[in-house]
């Protein structure tokens, strides 16, 4: 990548002779006032950015902005990307090519201009038609559930960026992570995929299990599930992120194919059969872990995959 001109923000005077920034502060223009767009575009702001536009369609991102973004004027895409010398484009996914190509038919994108997206799955090179009119193509991805709210500012200073850019630019983007409290986390483009899965088996799918973990507490009695679980799975995730497969606990661990038996047939009985599909394939991967790691015995790990597949499951 050819090396880009300053950006315009690095003056003092805002777009269109405004009051003077101190050196290095940014136009900021937010397209999608969602859970993301709002949060960041307030974190951004709180750094010292003047936030001069913002997107926002439905009347839950209206009321967002108003109460994220207060003061800052709602308009149309194509008036956002105009004011801003930072476009922060927080849009799912699928929704980016499109749109990034849309504004680049119209001549919307400006040369210097950063351009940002916080796409999970997708590295800088997503923005290339913003690159071929001379924009700064930068992804950032926040690693962090996000409730729309001010409390997720607090919480960026917690959490980390998958950052990815062109080399030369690579330190404006980790500088914007920095100045919104967080830390950034260089990932290549070509992992970007990757990088995504990882985040996502972590954390969306870790919602699945606890509503089944919840669900079977109910089934045994429990009237407080969450009240029983929240200290075990805290305890369980800190030791875990700590300590690795060392912090592994249980049956399985322990090899005690008579449990894991009994708590098939019991899930069997309750006609929780989306829990027990779930229950087989984690714990037949906790024991091929234990196994190849050598804190399974082989046939420790034999009894074990015998008492999973169960009367009902041959295979």
């Amino acid at each position: 990548m050819e090396e880009h001109e300053r950006p315009a923000g690095t003056s003092d005077v805002t777009p269109g002779g405004g009051p003077q920034r101190r050196p290095g502060r940014l136009g900021v223009g937010v397209v999608g006032a969602g859970k993301v767009g709002a949060v960041l575009g307030s974190a951004l702001r709180a750094a010292g950015h003047a936030v001069v536009g913002v997107s926002a369609v439905s009347a839950a991102s209206r009321d967002r902005a108003d109460a994220m973004l207060p003061g800052v004027p709602v308009l149309e895409v194509p008036d956002v990307v105009e004011r801003a010398e930072l476009v922060l484009l927080t849009v799912p996914d699928d929704a980016l090519v499109d749109l990034v190509a849309g504004l680049a038919a119209t001549g919307a994108w400006q040369p210097g201009q950063l351009v940002v997206h916080t796409s999970g799955r997708h590295g800088w090179r997503v923005l290339g038609r913003a690159v071929e009119s001379g924009a700064i193509p930068l992804a950032l991805h926040p690693a962090m559930t996000f409730t729309g709210t001010s409390l997720d500012v607090v919480r960026l200073t917690d959490c980390c960026f998958g950052v990815t850019a062109p080399n030369p630019v690579l330190p404006i983007a980790q500088a914007l992570v920095v100045e919104m409290g967080a830390e950034p986390v260089v990932v290549a483009e070509e992992l970007r995929p990757l990088y995504h899965a990882g985040l996502a088996h972590g954390s969306n799918h870790l919602f699945a299990l606890v509503a089944q973990a919840l669900e079977t507490l109910r089934l045994a009695g429990v009237e407080e599930p969450a009240r029983l679980l929240g200290p075990l799975m805290s305890a369980s995730l800190d030791n875990a992120l700590r300590r690795g497969e060392d912090a592994l606990t249980g049956p399985v661990a322990r090899g005690d194919a008579e449990t894991v038996a009994i708590h098939v047939e019991a899930l069997t009985a309750a006609g929780a059969a989306d829990v027990l599909a779930t229950y087989r394939s984690l714990a037949r991967t906790t024991a091929d872990r234990a196994l190849a790691s050598g804190r399974l015995r082989p046939d420790a790990a034999e009894a074990l995959l015998s008492a999973l597949a169960g009367p009902a499951d041959p295979a």
